[in-house]
Parts: structure tokens; sequence; C-alpha cells
């Protein structure tokens, strides 16, 4: 009970300072928005710290100094700043899209009954977690709950599974897109924890397909290759109301839009989600291949690019650079001054 009411309040706050952060943003013109990209840029590029994930050993080899800083707007509206071209592999970024395909699908009922909502407060590849939680898996943005997302799409063959997941990201970035297959090997031939999360979650009747092909399907979601355009507009979408704002597509019911927002918002940057917050006020989703991005509800989406992250897997320039734009165009949810 107290983990609906909890869930449900969430919403109701992304839901409730939509009409707010429309009349903060409202009022950005075209110039404010490429100044604070550009100064984000500038600011952030020569940044040092951090390091490329290496526990996937391909991932070690993305050139380090690569940043790219983007902002599109709910009318698909684009400002850049940085590299926009290179594909580099999606990770993590993916886990809250394909649970808006579970909503989409089944409910937000579903979502929460049979993965949960709840952050784990532990790394996302924790399998403590599975242990500590007697639900076990309990929140889709974490590697136990990813795995379980997937194995919950509906389908009748592996090959309808994956068809079904990279199709809904392609809706969500507006374009086809590719599986970078050197890193689906390099990330399926180590994929020990994860294998052993999947089989966990199967033991304890959390998993719901075959473990082997839901870890498959699952890594390959990870290795879809996008650019920092694309990210930017995956975000967009969810700005838009779940409408893609330059196809015109529906890929999520609006409805559902601000219950997806409040898990990106507790759980969006792993274990570093109360300081993103306390720092952003925006919700967002991080991945190990070195994308973020982050929604303003109703206005726009912030994605970045930057390989090298900190201890807890974000980007170091990544979050520099969106929490100084959410405080310098006023957009943080919690009121106009975070992230200064």
């Amino acid at each position: 009970m107290l983990l609906n009411k909890t869930l449900k309040g969430l919403a109701l706050v992304a839901a409730g300072v939509f009409a707010t952060t429309q009349v903060m943003a409202a009022s950005i013109s075209p110039d404010q928005y490429q100044q604070a990209v550009d100064e984000a840029y500038a600011k952030f590029k020569n940044v040092k710290e951090g390091a490329n994930a290496d526990y996937i050993p391909i991932l070690a080899s993305v050139p380090s100094d690569m940043f790219g800083v983007v902002i599109i707007t709910r009318d698909g509206e684009v400002y850049s700043a940085g590299e926009q071209k290179y594909e580099f592999s999606i990770q993590s970024v993916s886990k809250p899209f394909t649970a808006s395909l579970i909503m989409a699908e089944q409910g937000p009922k579903t979502l929460r009954e049979k993965i949960g909502v709840e952050p784990t407060g532990l790394p996302f590849n924790s399998k403590i977690a599975l242990e500590i939680y007697e639900d076990r898996s309990v929140n889709p943005l974490v590697n136990a709950g990813a795995i379980a997302a997937v194995s919950l799409v509906e389908a009748d063959s592996e090959k309808e599974r994956w068809k079904k997941v990279l199709g809904n990201i392609e809706a969500y970035a507006g374009r086809e897109l590719t599986v970078l297959e050197e890193v689906y090997d390099s990330e399926y031939e180590t994929a020990w924890s994860n294998r052993g999360i999947a089989n966990l979650l199967y033991n304890y009747g959390r998993l719901y397909s075959d473990p082997e092909e839901a870890l498959r399907v699952y890594t390959r979601q990870c290795s879809i290759g996008i650019n920092t355009h694309d990210l930017a507009m995956m975000g967009a979408t969810l700005a838009n109301e779940g409408v893609n704002p330059v196809t015109g597509k529906k890929v999520l019911d609006k409805e559902d839009v601000p219950e997806l927002l409040a898990i990106m918002a507790t759980a969006g940057f792993y274990d570093e989600s109360g300081e993103w917050m306390y720092s952003a006020g925006l919700p967002a989703k991080t991945g190990v291949g070195g994308g973020i991005v982050a929604v303003v509800p109703g206005k726009f989406a912030i994605a970045t690019f930057a390989p090298p992250l900190n201890p807890a897997g974000n980007s170091v320039k990544g979050l520099k650079a969106i929490s100084y734009i959410s405080g310098k165009l006023g957009v943080g949810l919690y009121g106009p001054n975070i992230g200064e």
C-alpha cells in the first residue's frame, strides 16, 4: 500500500509540475536554448575526470574525448553542440523505454506487480538486491528488472520479442536503428553476472520467458547503436506526452508518461539518483555507454554523450552539462534554482 501511494504521489508530482514547467519554459527563446547548450559544452568539454567502462571490454575502446549535447523540444526544434553523429551503445538508457512497452501492452499495473517500481539503493547489477527484497525484481531500471521487462514482452518467439523491443525504441528515436554487433558479442560473451541474475529470477518465478532467451534479447537491446540526437528525440517523445515530435507516432499513452517519469526520477541514476534529483531536478536515465537523457515534462529533453564515467557508472561530463542547463534555464521540477 505504501509503495502504491509513493509511486502515485511521485506521478502526481510529475503531472503537477507539468503546467508550471510549461510556464517557465514557454518563455525560453531559441537563442537561450542554444546559448545554454553552447555554454555547457564549452564549460565541460575539457573535464578529465572519470574513465570508460571496461567490464564490457569493447566499451574501453570508445574514444574518451567525444562529447555531445543536444536539446530537442516537444515541437521538434533542435539545439546542439559537439559530437552528434557517432553511434554508441544505448546500454541502460534503453531500460525505461522497454518498461514503457510493458505499460503500453499490459498497463502500468502489470509493470508494478510483476517487476516493481521501488529503488533498490544498490548498484545496477546487484544480485544482493534479489535476496534482500521479497519480490526479487523491484525496479525496471536496474539489470534484474530490465531483464524481467524483456521477458514480459508479449511474444511467441525470441524473434518476435526482439522485433517488438527494437521497434519500440525505433519509434521513440524516429528512425531505424541497428545493433552494434561487436558490442553485442563482447557483452554477451562476458554476461556471467546477468546470466546469474536471469537464472535467479527464473528460479523465484519473476522471469516470464526462458532465461537465456531473455538474456540474449536484453543484451541485444543494450547493444543498439544510437547517437546523441537519437537520444534527445527519445526524451522529447516523453516530453511530448508520448508522441514523437517529428513522426507524430504515439508510443505511450499520455496518462502513463508521468508514472514512467516518476520511475526515472527515483532510479534513473542508479544509486546516485537522490544526488541527481538534488542537483538537477529532472527525471533522467543514464547508461555505461556514456549516454544520458533527461526530460523536462511537457517541454523538451536534454541528451548528452561522453564515455568517461564516475564510480557509480554515470557520465561525468554529461551529468555536469545537464545539471548546468537545468539551472541555466530554470527548469528543475522543484524550483528554478535547481542545478545552480
